[in-house]
């Protein structure tokens, strides 16, 4: 009841409810957007400076080999059971999906982390960056395999090309969003101490309230998304309800090998668990066409995303805190 009772979940709530009623409340697009980037440049300073008074460390190596890994076995792991309920394209799609990263969901974790006064590194901002484009990849060469094999069975051929990877990946690597976070991260770092004190109006006292404002635009866009997935898939529902625990048991799983914090472990198990909505579905639209998009993105933001945000973060992060304490 603590976590409902956040003001950033509440207004999350708020919009869900305002979306089911069809009320006509929206944010115009270019602010949804800024609130985005300032989360996500604000998150980059955070991780910054406490990276620049921690230092490189032996939990700051094995958190982002371990993200790493989980970006590529997540998504191969996605494709072989969606694989044998759905088409090779779709099952490429939401394998993608689900192997990528919601930053608002972590960033939503980090407020839930520093409410409960659980310590956590600011390399894990450069760990949700890492885990954003091996997923994208994956698909786009599943996606050209599939081509491949459909030309070879004597099929009619697609009038799709195969995605080209080279293009796919400066896409993946270039993005604006995931280059600022970076970007921030790498400014924290420089300016240490200084940056953190000249700029914390900046990224800390304005952070709740903004996240509070992008959570009810998350709201609303989550409510519009329930509906596209009435008539799918009872199998695909479970699915996008179930596959968030078991990658969060399989981050879980990993980071009590390794004996990382409380604090990384909860933050990868989020970050295992969520589900991209907004950086792969752009790229998918265009490297595989051939796929539903009501499907991949119905499931990320219409299910996945408001379960992690309500019920998710704080059961990871309980799971965590029994497991590795």
């Amino acid at each position: 009841m603590q976590s409902f009772l956040d003001p950033a979940i509440l207004f999350f709530v708020f919009g869900i409810l305002a979306g089911a009623l069809k009320s006509n409340l929206e944010i115009p697009a270019p602010i949804s957007r800024f609130l985005s980037l300032y989360l996500l440049m604000a998150l980059g300073l955070k991780g910054g400076f406490a990276l620049a008074e921690s230092g490189l460390t032996r939990e700051v190596v094995l958190s982002l080999g371990l993200a790493l890994l989980l970006a590529v076995l997540v998504p191969a792991l996605g494709y072989l059971v969606l694989r044998r309920r759905i088409g090779g394209f779709d099952a490429a799609a939401i394998a993608a999906t689900y192997g990528s990263v919601s930053a608002v969901s972590f960033i939503t974790a980090t407020q839930y982390l520093g409410n409960q006064d659980i310590a956590y590194g600011g390399h894990m901002a450069a760990a949700m960056a890492l885990m954003e484009s091996p997923a994208i990849i994956m698909a786009v060469l599943l996606a050209n395999w599939v081509r491949k094999n459909q030309r070879q069975a004597g099929m009619a051929p697609s009038k799709i090309n195969d995605a080209p990877l080279g293009k796919i990946l400066h896409e993946s690597l270039t993005d604006g969003a995931q280059l600022l976070l970076l970007g921030a991260m790498a400014v924290g770092l420089l300016t240490g101490d200084a940056g953190q004190a000249a700029l914390k109006p900046f990224s800390t006292d304005l952070f709740k309230g903004m996240l509070s404002f992008f959570l009810l635009d998350m709201g609303l866009a989550a409510a519009r998304n329930m509906g596209g997935l009435r008539n799918q898939s009872p199998w695909l529902i479970v699915y996008a309800l179930a596959s968030p625990l078991l990658h969060a048991g399989l981050a879980l799983g990993m980071a009590a090998a390794l004996n990382l914090s409380v604090g990384d472990t909860a933050l990868l198990m989020v970050l295992a668990a969520s589900a991209s909505y907004i950086a792969v579905p752009a790229v998918i639209r265009h490297a595989i066409p051939e796929a539903n998009p009501s499907l991949y993105l119905g499931m990320s933001l219409g299910l996945t995303f408001p379960f992690n945000i309500l019920l998710g973060i704080p059961l990871y992060t309980a799971v965590a805190q029994r497991v590795m304490s």
